[in-house]
């Protein structure tokens, strides 16, 4: 099975999972929400959305391993076919009724990432690619910015909401991002945040703490936009290492070598 097959085979599956969370926002009850872990919330609608995502993949790759946000199937990253799935990447936005989440489904081939789908339910914008591909946004091609420089581009980031421990660090760079760009956001959604960097919305994110779930799809559509994806460092350890920066070319040096400085391991 090629990459494309498997996207392509994927979307309207993904689309349809979002339809229902999107069904589900006007009568959500914040009573029915539990905790994982500090400010790690989940519901019925996360569990519910994964389980049809994993059973709608499984009926197009049965053969196929499984790295899911909430654990409703085996995890399994070895085998030729992964896919990497967050159901609601956004659930506090969801919970509080702030329309910003998405779902994220990445693929792995062979141990690779080879794909991405990032469905933002809210404004009904299913970004996607595939290895050998192109990147698109609602079937339309989609390509990274070309700001020239820093102090021209505008930046997301997201708030550590669990892991402190290098929140020093977190909030020299965001002092300094916030003096010397056009500004920075924070979705809510690493996965919307990417898909952002991806059409040009955003010309740089970045994020530690975060799971493979939360990156895999958006990394991947980056580069096929003509992103750069790293690690702080400037590796390439972002899918599991827990830490990404993404950006377009023209600012990708510059926007590293600040976050370098703040984050040097």
């Amino acid at each position: 099975m090629t990459a494309q097959f498997l996207i392509q085979s994927a979307l309207p599956l993904v689309k349809e999972v979002g339809a229902f969370i999107r069904s589900e926002v006007k009568n959500f009850d914040r009573s029915v929400i539990d905790l994982k872990s500090q400010n790690q919330l989940v519901s019925y609608v996360d569990l519910t959305a994964e389980k049809r995502l994993v059973e709608g993949l499984k009926a197009i790759s049965p053969q196929a391993g499984f790295v899911t946000e909430e654990a409703t199937t085996e995890r399994n990253r070895h085998t030729d076919i992964v896919w990497i799935v967050d159901p609601l990447d956004g659930t506090t936005n969801f919970v509080h009724g702030l329309p910003v989440f998405s779902v994220s489904v990445g693929l792995m081939l062979h141990g690779k990432l080879a794909g991405g789908i990032v469905y933002e339910i809210n404004l009904d914008e299913c970004f996607y690619a595939w290895e050998g591909g192109k990147a698109y946004c609602n079937d339309k091609e989609i390509k990274v910015s070309h700001a020239g420089s820093l102090e021209d581009s505008l930046l997301a980031t997201g708030f550590p909401y669990y892991d402190f421990e290098q929140m020093d660090q977190y909030l020299q760079l965001l002092k300094t991002l916030m003096k010397g760009s056009r500004g920075l956001r924070r979705m809510g959604s690493a996965a919307v945040d990417l898909a952002y960097v991806a059409c040009g919305r955003f010309d740089a994110f970045f994020e530690y703490s975060l799971a493979a779930w939360d990156v895999a799809a958006g990394a991947f559509i980056v580069q096929a936009a003509g992103g750069t994806v790293t690690d702080f460092s400037g590796g390439d350890n972002y899918l599991w290492g827990k830490e990404i920066v993404a950006s377009q070319p023209r600012v990708s040096e510059e926007f590293l070598g600040e976050v370098k400085k703040h984050f040097k391991g």
